[in-house]
């Protein structure tokens, strides 16, 4: 059970460590490369697994990239990334931190069975535009393990969308993955999953915001 203070520090400990991984370029190996998305990884010092980092640059502005992405209930995100299949705020603590639940559909080819995260997601502004979403693993008491979904569990990870100078019309995006699935699942599944589906996501973002765009 956590109090607001205790949210509010491991959210904003999260967004720290997001900007390090964005800022520290030692340790990272490229697994997935395509015109989209770099994808590259480095153990994890948070637990036994790997984080997961994915580069790209997506045409559309910072405002209507984050309108694809920002962590929100009946948000666009629902409706495009495929990993997302239902997302609810179960507590408000601050306007711009709450204690989500996001459902993931089974994937792998039904091998990686439906799972529920609960997390603290903190949204953070910075001076050069820079918009985060940065999430982390709690225990919330409206929401107990529930049958039929397996509980996995996010280490710090979310999302920095960077406008880039002199190009309004251009976002730099980078994501951070570090779940821990839960369950027992091979590890090879796991390893091939995040870049695959990470790599997926920036080509679903691009084709979202593109039509955005043409409305």
């Amino acid at each position: 059970m956590h109090d607001i203070m205790d949210y509010e520090h491991r959210a904003n400990v999260v967004a720290e460590c997001l900007q390090s991984y964005k800022n520290d370029e030692s340790g990272w190996k490229v697994c997935q490369k395509s015109n989209d998305v770099i994808v590259s990884w480095r153990p994890s010092s948070e637990f036994p697994g790997n984080v997961y980092k994915g580069e790209g640059v997506v045409n559309g502005s910072l405002e209507k990239v984050w309108e694809c992405l920002k962590p929100v209930p009946k948000g666009l995100r629902v409706k495009w990334d495929n990993n997302v299949k239902k997302f609810e705020v179960l507590e408000q603590i601050k306007e711009d931190i709450s204690i989500c639940r996001t459902v993931t559909p089974s994937a792998a080819l039904g091998i990686i069975a439906p799972r529920d995260f609960v997390d603290v997601v903190l949204v953070r502004q910075y001076a050069d535009g820079t918009i985060s979403s940065n999430a982390t693993n709690v225990i919330h008491q409206g929401c107990p393990i529930q049958s039929g979904y397996v509980r996995g569990f996010n280490h710090p990870c979310g999302c920095i969308c960077v406008p880039i100078t002199g190009e309004p019309n251009k976002t730099q995006v980078f994501t951070f993955f570090q779940t821990d699935l839960g369950g027992l699942l091979p590890r090879s599944v796991v390893d091939s999953f995040f870049p695959s589906s990470m790599a997926a996501f920036y080509s679903n973002l691009i084709k979202v915001v593109k039509s955005f765009k043409d409305h």
